[in-house]
């Protein structure tokens, strides 16, 4: 149990950053391509799609490297 408190403290401020990184960047791409539906339809679409695949990416290979 002492190993997984390795020195520096608290850790929570470089989980925050994954998430934002994992989560954050596709829900504000998502957003935007949301907002854009109406206006632009083929540029929502295009941002929709790279939110999709940065997810998917982010959740499974550099997930699966962050454990």
């Amino acid at each position: 149990m002492n190993t997984l408190f390795v020195e520096g403290g608290d850790y929570l401020a470089i989980a925050l950053i994954f998430l934002f990184f994992f989560f954050g960047i596709p829900i504000v791409l998502g957003i935007i391509a949301l907002t854009l539906r109406r206006k632009k339809p083929k540029t929502a679409k295009v941002l929709g799609i790279i939110a999709v695949v940065y997810l998917i990416i982010s959740l499974g290979y550099c997930g699966a490297m962050t454990l």
